[in-house]
């Protein structure tokens, strides 16, 4: 498949959007009946800089409304394959989510599916801008914000959705990529990443992580435990990114990395950037004490899975707009082998 390849085409093929291409784009929306033949498109716009698909808002003259599909690569790293099915599982999590009164709260509505392009059409939530801002020096999240993260989080990990959970994806495949960027890609010194590049000092940082065999080993039977699958459906991504802020209210989205899994995975992803983000060390207890776990909750894998997260955005190809010097990261390198092993 070719990013290059034309929109609309008569070979049945699948077809990629592309921004400046409203004239075709205006056909294909009114084919699918996603919008009125007497309706026109006023303008088109990117909401944000989405990481896995490409998104785009679509303004016309009844509303507006996004659009998302997904590609056979990762939108903000094309270099990288990624399985394009992923759109099924966003999907599906948006389709599952309506159904609880409090979880539909926070996320947009999924308005339309065209499955065989891997598009979906979803509510558009209006302006905003994701939580990314809090990585910067002086910046953190409300109280406010906290507990509607919170509160999101726990509904869906306490949701019974069983009667779902047969027909829901497994996900296999995006869960190996993310695998191999959380718990193997990292960890290796020949993985041709010029950490000096991103900053002066971050190599001699990693130089030891490499080293420890003991270390890298248990990261591994992490990624074992993650490739797995459990009883809580999960967001798969629960990272600022992934979280909206608009009108001063909390909104969930991107759950293509969602199946059936841990609980701890998800907290664990929170806890993490809240640290990295240099939050209140006080906000960070009140999310982890007030976080109503389900049966079975594993204290020592929610550590575990958070050092992991810590240490691979730090020495990973998936780089947050961290304000840290090396000496800072360097304390969270330590916390986040030390939560690891114990």
């Amino acid at each position: 498949m070719n990013a290059k390849q034309k929109f609309i085409d008569a070979t049945g093929s699948t077809q990629f959007l592309e921004a400046n291409q409203d004239t075709a784009l205006e056909e294909y929306l009114k084919a699918q009946g996603w919008m009125g033949k007497e309706d026109q498109v006023t303008g088109t716009e990117k909401p944000g800089e989405g990481n896995m698909n490409f998104v785009l808002r679509v303004r016309t003259e009844q509303g507006s409304f996004i659009v998302k599909q997904a590609r056979p690569w990762v939108e903000k790293y094309p270099q990288l394959e990624a399985p394009i099915e992923r759109i099924h599982t966003e999907s599906q999590f948006y389709t599952l989510v309506q159904t609880n009164d409090i979880l539909k709260q926070y996320t947009p509505q999924l308005l339309a599916t065209d499955l065989d392009n891997f598009l979906i059409k979803v509510e558009d939530l209006g302006n905003g801008a994701d939580f990314s801002y809090v990585y910067q020096k002086g910046q953190d999240f409300t109280q406010l914000e906290l507990e509607s993260l919170l509160t999101f989080l726990q509904t869906l990990h306490q949701s019974d959705f069983s009667w779902a959970s047969s027909s829901y994806p497994k996900n296999q495949a995006l869960k190996a990529l993310n695998h191999e960027h959380i718990f193997n890609f990292p960890y290796r010194a020949d993985n041709g990443m010029d950490l000096n590049a991103i900053q002066v000092g971050l190599h001699d940082l990693a130089t030891p992580i490499y080293r420890d065999k003991g270390l890298i080993a248990a990261i591994a039977q992490l990624g074992e435990r993650y490739l797995g699958e459990g009883q809580h459906l999960i967001h798969g991504d629960y990272y600022p990114g992934s979280w909206l802020k608009v009108d001063g209210q909390v909104k969930v989205i991107d759950p293509e990395f969602s199946y059936f899994g841990l609980a701890e995975f998800d907290l664990s992803v929170f806890l993490a950037h809240m640290k990295m983000a240099q939050s209140d060390p006080n906000s960070i207890s009140w999310v982890k004490e007030n976080y109503a776990r389900p049966t079975g909750f594993d204290e020592k894998l929610l550590d575990q899975f958070t050092g992991v997260e810590i240490l691979r955005r730090l020495i990973g190809i998936a780089q947050l707009p961290l304000a840290l010097s090396i000496e800072e990261k360097q304390d969270l390198v330590e916390e986040a082998i030390s939560l690891i092993t114990g």
